[in-house]
């Protein structure tokens, strides 16, 4: 199963301070020495995190495929094509959200879309779509002739920190006060749409990605899903890189995914 690290925490680390470091493009070539095979970067509307100066210079100097997350914005999009990057994944954006709370609509947002992939694909640049574990979801993605989707984890990262740990408190307060064993089923009833959604956009012929609150404790559960092929995780690893550095910290999430 192959890694892509999500660097977007290095840019904002450096925009805490309105300074020119760290540079996310310092962790180009430490992450392909660690073992990952894909480079992911968000470039926000807002640009709270990359700005266009960081993603051009990550695309031209990468080592690795990019992975560019992007909404179905017109202007972004333009951008995204001048780029060129390996694949573009169209996510959800809201300017006042924390980070990305759920899937992309392809239903409601067909139109837009199917826009956004055509453009990229005159581009020579794949297109993925980040999606909730919902069937009709996947139909659709598949119909706007997406070659991959990446399943968006955040529930079950969610359930499995509020099952595992003494944080009484997940993102948005969701499960708060549940007893455990209501939290267990609901855990097992995640994981079975993840495995039933990974079989279907597998039957369809479509490339599985999957990522959003991934982390070293979690991760094992979703790398029982054989149809999944590649993960994208960034948070997680830059916060433990803090301790152990870049390298150690890509590579012992490598590790756990090798097995």
């Amino acid at each position: 199963m192959k890694l892509g690290v999500n660097i977007d925490h290095i840019a904002t680390l450096r925009n805490a301070r309105k300074i020119n470091e760290p540079n996310p493009l310092m962790a180009l070539e430490i992450l392909k020495q660690a073992g990952a095979e894909q480079v992911t970067i968000h470039l926000r509307e807002d640009r709270r995190h990359m700005n266009d100066f960081d993603a051009e210079n990550i695309i031209k100097n990468s080592f690795l495929p990019v992975n560019m997350e992007c909404s179905v914005n017109e202007e972004i999009i333009d951008i995204i094509c001048s780029l060129k990057p390996h694949r573009a994944t169209l996510v959800p954006e809201k300017r006042e959200e924390v980070t990305t709370e759920g899937g992309l609509d392809t239903i409601k947002n067909e139109k837009r879309i199917k826009n956004a992939i055509e453009k990229l694909h005159k581009n020579d640049i794949e297109a993925s779509l980040f999606i909730d574990p919902d069937f009709e979801q996947i139909k659709k993605s598949k119909e706007l002739n997406a070659e991959m989707i990446e399943l968006h984890t955040g529930k079950f990262a969610n359930i499995f920190l509020a099952l595992n740990s003494n944080i009484n408190q997940t993102p948005f307060k969701l499960y708060e006060n549940i007893d455990k064993k209501t939290l267990k089923k609901e855990l097992e009833i995640e994981l079975n749409l993840l495995k039933d959604a990974s079989k279907l956009a597998k039957d369809l012929e479509l490339e599985i990605a999957a990522g959003h609150g991934l982390n070293y404790q979690n991760v094992e559960e979703i790398l029982k899903i054989k149809e999944i092929t590649e993960l994208n995780i960034g948070h997680s690893i830059i916060a433990n890189a803090l301790f152990t550095g870049l390298f150690e910290a890509v590579k012992k999430m490598k590790k756990i995914i090798n097995g």
